[in-house]
Parts: C-alpha cells; structure tokens; sequence
C-alpha cells in the first residue's frame, strides 16, 4: 500500500511550480516576465532578506498566469473573429 500525498500550489509559486501546474516551458515563462507580464501582477523577484534585487529568484502568480494564458484565446491563428 502507498500513500499519496496531495499538494495544492499557493497563489505566488517558484518556476518550478508554474512549469508544472502550466506546462509552460522555462523558455516561454522568461520571455513573457520580458515581454508580457507585469512586475506586481504576474511575477516578483523575492529575497531571504527582504530586499529583492533584479537578479533574485522570481516568485509567479500562477492565477494571473492562467487568465494570460485564457486571454490568448481570442488571438489563435486563424481564429474566427466575431
């Protein structure tokens, strides 16, 4: 017998986290923090000490990504526009 344990990811999870609960790739999760997303709203640099600085760790709002991802739905090649 073997027990499972079940994990629910918070509101703000590590890269790991999002590629899992997404399946957005490493890739794809840079260029949108680049391109896209907001700092404060999709993503934000964490630090032990409190003062986050550009090159710490990215923490992601995995509910904010999910509403970007379900944004793109309009915008698929050769979607019908209403």
């Amino acid at each position: 017998m073997s027990n499972v344990i079940m994990l629910v990811p918070n509101d703000w999870v590590t890269e790991k986290v999002l590629i899992s609960v997404t399946g957005l790739k490493p890739g794809t999760i840079t260029r949108a923090r680049k391109e896209s997303w907001l700092l404060g709203r999709e993503y934000l640099h964490v630090s032990p000490d409190g003062n986050p600085k550009p090159s710490s760790e990215c923490m992601y709002n995995r509910k904010a990504v999910d509403l970007w991802i379900e944004a793109q739905k309009k915008n698929q090649p050769g979607a019908q526009r209403a």
